[in-house]
């Protein structure tokens, strides 16, 4: 009985502990990426999701509150800010391949970006849901961190933001390949750029595993999209709020 209670103990300890909860993140990725790479990079197989889902069931089958979850956590968070001042690599990597491609390049970034703001927030709109709800739609393909920071400057919840967005990356990173397919798009320019604009992060990585091309060109989409969106998102917000 002593040894069972000691190890009742330790298992208490370290469910606890804010070191477990990064743990539990970084394994969970780990597995994520397994079964993407075991399954020859099936797009359903996404990494991101599978960690998803591995953490949220785990944390509900221990009972382990948001709050300590988080406390470890945040670690991974804080490099997001990192991250995402990182996007300065591809973007200027990227810049000498744009000659004779800058103007479809920009007219497709803002186009995607207008659809992907003005349809979100009216399917939100036309199924009820509330401004708190609208809002957080503005900035959801945007980066995470840029888009949480959107959310902070017009004043709706980054939480929300984050979740959308998040949700989003996973969308559209598993789902582009069957519709760029469907579409006929076959260059990988253009490909990884549809990709970074509708799938921000998420979305790049996929582009990544599967051709340096299409990944170039998403992480440049991701990157200009989120320093436009971080100028423009308030000034639409405020005009139709």
């Amino acid at each position: 009985m002593s040894e069972k209670h000691s190890i009742v103990e330790i298992w208490v300890y370290l469910s606890g502990s804010p070191l477990f909860a990064l743990f539990l993140t970084l394994a969970a990725y780990q597995a994520g990426l397994w079964i993407y790479k075991t399954s020859k990079q099936n797009p359903l197989a996404n990494p991101v999701a599978i960690a998803i889902l591995l953490v949220a069931c785990i944390i509900q089958f221990i009972e382990m509150p948001y709050s300590t979850y988080f406390e470890g956590a945040q670690f991974i968070h804080f490099l997001l800010g990192s991250a995402t001042v990182s996007l300065a690599i591809p973007i200027y990597r990227g810049l000498a391949s744009l000659k004779g491609r800058s103007l479809p390049l920009l007219v497709s970034l803002i186009a995607g970006s207008l659809v992907s703001i003005f349809s979100a927030v009216n399917i939100a709109r036309l199924f009820g849901a509330d401004a708190s709800i609208t809002g957080a739609m503005y900035p959801k393909s945007v980066t995470a961190p840029i888009a949480m920071g959107i959310a902070e400057r017009i004043g709706v919840s980054p939480t929300l933001t984050a979740i959308f967005a998040v949700s989003t990356g996973i969308l559209g990173a598993i789902l582009a390949p069957f519709i760029l397919n469907a579409l006929g798009m076959k260059a990988w320019w253009q490909r990884g750029f549809a990709i970074g604009i509708g799938a921000h992060g998420i979305g790049t990585s996929r582009a990544f595993s599967i051709h340096p091309e299409a990944g170039t060109y998403a992480s440049l989409a991701m990157g200009m999209n989120g320093v436009i969106s971080a100028v423009a998102i308030p000034i639409i917000y405020h005009l139709f709020n």
